[in-house]
């Protein structure tokens, strides 16, 4: 029993050192200026808008049927809940020792994508999983796995970006729901934070000039402001730029004067609707990002048996679409993994940069970090594993899978997400506040390989619950 837990301890603790390493090339990177800071936002921006998407698209419609669907379920719920009861210990936390606002979303929102993923490989890797996987083998287990945390990342996600800016504020931040449907008709970017976003959305709202510039749009097939946008689509292809689009000039100018209409027309529908279903259209604007719309589209994939098997069969067995479809989005989606840890890593290089240059700027409190720490490390560790364990092996609430008991043990384990920068950045934070939360976060994944002792904790409770 000591020498299982030794290898298990051993494994664990080389698959933290394995995510360490990533950031520690990130760093690099960065150092040598290999990858720029900004270059980096707009990484984090792929990885979130294009590379996930996919993954979730592959790993959640390869892993889900009619069968299986309803494991699915506990893992949602339970990512929902975590969540929200975090959210409460950290409001209370920080009203009790009078901490900075941003401890809250510190203690709430943890890093459930790149980190749980990478981590995930390396314990494959060492083989500490074999004994929960089943007779699937081991690469289904963790495909299965994989599946499970991206579920839950999609619930995580969806609450840090519909309620994280607000807590950094402590002020309420209405984003108009005309502005996210202009963003989704025109744009398919979201809003994740980076400086490049922060400008498209400042772009996209214009709440001094909603009146004039409604009227303008009605008038663009006739007044003079379709000269004008004719003489600046003219000027755009005069001078060509790495946003000049590559569609023919008609296409591109028709495009243009459909936008125009369509977001006048939806302004005035928008501005005539009650003001409780107003609200109400605001409320839903958080689950309309690229990562929901990937899970949801994985989803419906997996659970309609004709595209289940067109995407994901063989070509034996009519999976027209495995070979080459499905094949290119899994390459796509498997960049995120790496790719995202690598960011996590410039951005770290950044804080440490920040830190040397300002000493006396962003003073990070010990009573956030040390709180964060262990809520993160022990006390949702504790919580978890006892109360899935608790479920797995004393009641017939979850599903025999002894890798979801395990996914939901794991899912609240962590450091801090590196989205908290992002959630500072768009919410006008000040610059003694970001530098704060980037010395903050540094000292948050320099003590990662704690995650360790979860890991082996999770696994052995696992293993208990299966007998």
């Amino acid at each position: 029993m000591a020498s299982g837990i030794v290898v298990s301890f051993l494994g664990a603790l080389q698959a933290s050192l394995s995510v360490l390493l990533t950031i520690g090339v990130g760093v690099a990177v960065s150092q040598f200026g290999l990858l720029t800071t900004a270059s980096a936002e707009q990484l984090s921006s792929v990885c979130v808008n294009v590379l996930l998407p996919c993954l979730l698209v592959v790993n959640i419609g390869s892993n889900i049927d009619l069968e299986s669907a309803i494991r699915y379920v506990p893992i949602i719920i339970w990512a929902a809940v975590y969540t929200i009861v975090s959210l409460c210990i950290g409001h209370a936390v920080t009203a009790f020792f009078r901490l900075p606002n941003w401890t809250v979303p510190a203690v709430a929102f943890n890093n459930t994508e790149s980190l749980p993923l990478l981590l995930l490989q390396s314990l494959g890797t060492t083989g500490v999983l074999a004994s929960l996987t089943g007779a699937g083998g081991e690469d289904a287990g963790i495909d299965r796995a994989r599946s499970y945390f991206l579920a839950g990342s999609v619930i995580t996600n969806t609450i840090t970006f519909g309620h994280g800016p607000e807590l950094l504020t402590r002020s309420s931040q209405d984003s108009k729901f005309l502005d996210f449907m202009q963003w989704i008709w025109y744009r398919g970017k979201l809003a994740a934070g980076s400086e490049e976003n922060s400008d498209d959305e400042s772009q996209v709202r214009r709440p001094n000039g909603e009146e004039e510039e409604a009227h303008q749009d009605a008038g663009d097939e006739d007044g003079p402001s379709s000269s004008s946008s004719s003489s600046s689509d003219e000027g755009e292809y005069n001078g060509a730029h790495e946003r000049t689009s590559l569609l023919p000039h008609a296409v591109v100018k028709r495009h243009r004067a459909t936008r125009r209409k369509v977001s006048s027309k939806l302004r005035r529908s928008f501005n005539t609707m009650p003001k409780p279903l107003r609200r109400s259209m605001a409320a839903a604007q958080p689950f309309l990002n690229p990562p929901f719309i990937g899970a949801t589209f994985g989803i419906f994939i997996g659970l309609v048996p004709a595209l289940h098997r067109l995407f994901f069969s063989s070509l034996d067995d009519g999976g027209y679409f495995n070979a080459w479809l499905t094949s290119c989005v899994k390459n796509i989606g498997e960049l995120f993994v790496s790719l995202q840890v690598i960011v996590v890593g410039v951005k770290l290089s950044l804080s440490l940069r920040r830190m040397k240059e300002g000493e006396q700027a962003g003073k990070v409190p010990m009573g956030t970090v040390i709180f964060a720490v262990l809520i993160r490390f022990v006390v949702w560790p504790a919580i978890s594993i006892s109360v899935i364990w608790l479920l797995a092996a004393k009641t017939n609430v979850l599903p025999d899978d002894p890798i979801l008991w395990f996914a939901m043990m794991m899912i609240p384990v962590g450091p801090t997400a590196m989205k908290l920068l992002a959630l500072a950045d768009v919410s006008g934070a000040s610059e003694k506040t970001r530098m704060a939360i980037a010395k903050f976060l540094t000292l948050s994944y320099i003590v990662t390989p704690l995650v360790s002792l979860s890991v082996v904790g999770a696994l052995k409770a696992s293993e208990s619950a299966i007998a």
